[in-house]
């Protein structure tokens, strides 16, 4: 007989992360957080002007939004930052009582999303369809394409072939190795060009100026009155609801791509702890940024929470130590990197004819529908609203002409069977009380239900409509084969609807 024995070095070993045991694996999520915090920079600064805040405000979002999200964030390697949806909720604030209101309403914002988080409302998002999930993927893709035109409009005509070039790296490097990021490769080579041959154009430098120090904890310049509460409550849970639907439907994104699980409930906690840190430090408040999350998983291959935790640090060091280098890097380097993003994020298998063709059409205007609001409205929380109302429709359309009933006689003619097939709902039971031959029908009429089942008063009201008729006339009904809920939603309601 032998035993084995575990040593304390290798009971450690199995505590450990994997990237800490994978000399691989921490490579990648190194290098793909050295990715994402250089693609960070000019967005967080961009994302800053459009709420009327200073960069550093932008910045210090982003820094506290990933490295807290990394901890207590429900999905791994999805990276959370100062967003646009969030800056155009609460610009308007920032524009009419200043910094200290936002701080205070990003603060409330999240502790809003924790109570959402805690309430479940993560269980919603099981009522998302696919067609809207593709529709939500194909806009998102757009948008983050849509982001770079103004990159390219009104600039020298160098910056056209640096752009080219940085898909062309992005393209074929990775054919001679996978070691190192394509987009880290592309924005280094660049940057070196555009630096020793002295070339003009855009830099992050021209964004705004980067913050030279780490950010420091504070409460909000604000009133603590009821009347600030006021002022600040409709656009903190704005941002909450807006923040929780792009997190959740990009956590549900990055599930799909990795084929794995995460908590959708920690997440919506988790984004809002992450955000009450975010305005404590002076931060503008954030969520899941999608283009970024898909540049750490989908480019890069990240799959932990260290490349989460890694984008937001190296954020401020690139920022603060090498303030210099980082402003000199073009901005057409990292428009490239963002246009292979789109188009990798895109679903080109769900617009391909050969799809559309097997695609029932309710589905395909589900996804156009998606697609066209969050386009026009630069809202993807809206655009999956409208989306799953409209599949919703759809789908009681489609169901709706589901329930068949089919009569047949006994041979003596004293009796008349009915049999409905399908589902009673509000939409198919309106027809329901047409389809019976009340002034024909024999003496006894039998409603077999046996295939069908009662989902809610509209059908009750609707059965009892059919006996009343029958009543009228002197005629007995008799309605057989009800399932368990189906008979306990009828025997509830039946004779008390009259009226409504």
């Amino acid at each position: 007989m032998s035993f084995s024995v575990v040593t304390p070095a290798a009971r450690l070993r199995g505590l450990r992360p994997d990237w800490l045991n994978n000399p691989r694996i921490w490579r990648t999520e190194v290098l793909a957080g050295l990715v994402v915090a250089l693609a960070l920079i000019p967005e967080a600064i961009s994302f800053s002007i459009i709420a009327g805040v200073d960069p550093a405000v932008g910045l210090f979002a982003s820094f506290t939004m990933a490295v807290v999200i990394s901890v207590v964030g429900g999905r791994r390697a999805m990276i959370s930052a100062a967003t646009g949806a969030v800056a155009l909720v609460i610009a308007p604030l920032n524009r009419e009582h200043g910094l200290g209101y936002l701080i205070a309403a990003v603060i409330l914002g999240g502790v809003i999303q924790i109570t959402l988080g805690a309430l479940g409302v993560a269980k919603l998002m099981r009522f998302v369809p696919r067609s809207v999930m593709v529709g939500f993927v194909n806009a998102l893709a757009i948008l983050i394409f849509l982001a770079q035109v103004p990159e390219m409009r009104d600039v020298p005509w160098p910056v056209y072939p640096l752009i080219v070039a940085g898909l062309a790296l992005m393209v074929f490097f990775p054919k001679i190795t996978t070691v190192i990021p394509a987009p880290l490769v592309s924005i280094v080579i660049l940057t070196v060009i555009t630096v020793a041959a002295g070339i003009a154009v855009p830099t992050v430098g021209d964004k705004g100026a980067l913050p030279s120090s780490l950010p420091v904890p504070g409460l909000p310049d604000v009133p603590f009155t009821l009347s600030t509460l006021i002022t600040v409550a409709p656009y903190a849970f704005a941002m909450a609801l807006v923040g929780l639907m792009e997190s959740l439907m990009t956590a549900k994104l990055v599930d799909d791509i990795t084929d794995t699980h995460s908590s959708k409930t920690r997440e919506s906690i988790g984004q809002g702890i992450a955000n009450i840190v975010t305005g404590f430090f002076g931060g503008m408040g954030g969520c899941a940024m999608i283009g970024q999350t898909m540049i750490n998983v989908k480019v890069s291959g990240a799959r932990t929470r260290l490349s989460t935790f890694l984008a937001g640090v190296f954020l401020m060091v690139l920022c603060i130590a090498f303030g210099s280098v980082v402003s000199g890097i073009p901005m057409a380097a990292l428009v490239a990197v963002m246009v292979m993003v789109s188009f990798a994020t895109f679903d080109w298998h769900s617009i391909a004819p050969k799809t559309l063709k097997r695609m029932p059409a309710g589905e395909i205007a589900v996804m156009a529908v998606t697609v066209v609001c969050v386009v026009a409205t630069d809202n993807l929380a809206i655009g999956v609203v409208v989306g799953s109302v409209t599949a919703m429709v759809v789908f009681a359309r489609r169901v709706a002409h589901l329930a068949e009933v089919t009569a047949v006689t006994d041979p003596d003619g004293s009796t008349v069977v009915y049999s409905v097939t399908g589902e009673l709902f509000f939409a198919s039971s309106n027809d329901l009380v047409a389809q019976f031959a009340y002034a024909t029908d024999p003496g006894k009429v039998i409603i077999d239900l046996s295939a069908a089942h009662v989902w809610d008063a509209s059908s009750v009201a609707a059965l009892d409509a059919i006996e009343t008729k029958y009543a009228q006339r002197g005629k007995t009904v008799e309605i057989i084969g009800l399932n368990s809920p189906s008979a306990d939603l009828h025997g509830k309601l039946t004779g008390e609807l009259a009226g409504h």
